[in-house]
């Protein structure tokens, strides 16, 4: 017998939740409606980390013991309430209208549509082709282990202090780390990916572990790969605040620079992020009050000579 399903209030809003007992994550038993519930707990964080961007998302209609659909275009049938944006794929000169939260009920509405990730863009809907989020990917390969991923964040902490940006560290909810920069929406993702590319050589110059090369063939294993493509149009990582699909339920949480050399990634799950939430609030939500011109970063890639693309 199917289990009734179930309403949830949620601000002005009533989302519907069907198969609210189905399982997704069978190791730990973790139903869709805990999955649910763990987004509701740290509402404020997800809806920062997702504010007008448009959005990507990761389903597992059956749950993690099934396949996994990566959805850009919203599906007819949502409610009338809930906002998108419009992108254009040049390559395939097609359009699709992306999720584009602006609400925790867009976050509850997605769940139901069995999405356990979410992947934002890094530029948001006022315009789409101009970047306001700088993405630091530290990036470890099969054989980096996750102390080299601490030490390298390390270093890119000192160069942004250099040039005095304000970074907002996260585990990935893999294996590595990512770090934020908000800046002006003054640029191209070209401009801005050349920009990353730039940091990520200074970070590649200070530390052994690290490399910059693009073709994973060019690549040692056991070094860390500084990920500036992250930056490029339409490439996405998951959010902050984001569960990944992995059988423990593990998020992508934000930390503070103090925690860099005690964090365990695999401590941080839909089980206890929300605790952690309640107590520490979202500890990213500042990052919009500290923009960073990337106008260095620019100097730095004309003296190196950095390619655009």
């Amino acid at each position: 017998m199917a289990t009734p399903a179930e309403e949830i209030e949620v601000e002005d809003k009533i989302v519907r939740i069907t198969n609210p007992d189905r399982v997704y994550f069978p190791e730990r038993g973790w139903t869709k409606l805990d999955l649910v519930e763990y987004y509701l707990s740290v509402g404020d964080g997800i809806v920062n980390a997702l504010f007008e961007r448009p959005c990507m998302l990761h389903r597992f209609p059956k749950g993690l013991a099934g396949d996994k659909v990566h959805q850009k275009r919203v599906p007819s049938g949502a409610p009338p309430w809930l906002e998108t944006v419009r992108l254009h794929f040049p390559r395939f000169d097609r359009d699709a209208d992306e999720l584009c939260v602006t609400e925790l009920a867009a976050v509850i509405w997605a769940v139901q549509m069995s999405t356990v990730e979410f992947h934002p863009w890094n530029s948001r809907r006022a315009d789409t082709e101009k970047p306001d989020e700088w993405r630091i990917d530290l990036d470890p390969g099969p054989e980096c282990d996750f102390a080299t991923v601490q030490r390298v964040a390390h270093v890119a902490h000192e160069v942004l202090a250099e040039l005095g940006a304000v970074g907002w560290p996260k585990t990935s909810g893999g294996s590595g780390m990512h770090i934020y920069v908000r800046i002006p929406p003054d640029h191209g993702f070209k401009v801005v990916r050349r920009a990353a590319l730039a940091f990520a050589r200074e970070v590649e110059r200070r530390s052994p572990d690290v490399t910059t090369a693009w073709w994973r063939k060019d690549r040692d294993p056991s070094e860390l790969f500084v990920d500036y493509n992250q930056n490029a149009r339409d490439h996405t990582i998951a959010a902050a605040y984001s569960v990944r699909g992995f059988q423990d339920g593990r998020v992508s949480t934000p930390i503070t620079w103090d925690e860099i050399d005690d964090v365990d990634p695999h401590d941080f799950t839909l089980e206890t992020v929300p605790p952690r939430f309640a107590e520490l609030g979202d500890l990213h939500a500042g990052i919009d009050d500290a923009v960073f011109d990337i106008a260095p970063l620019i100097e730095w890639a004309d003296r190196d000579d950095l390619p655009e693309s």
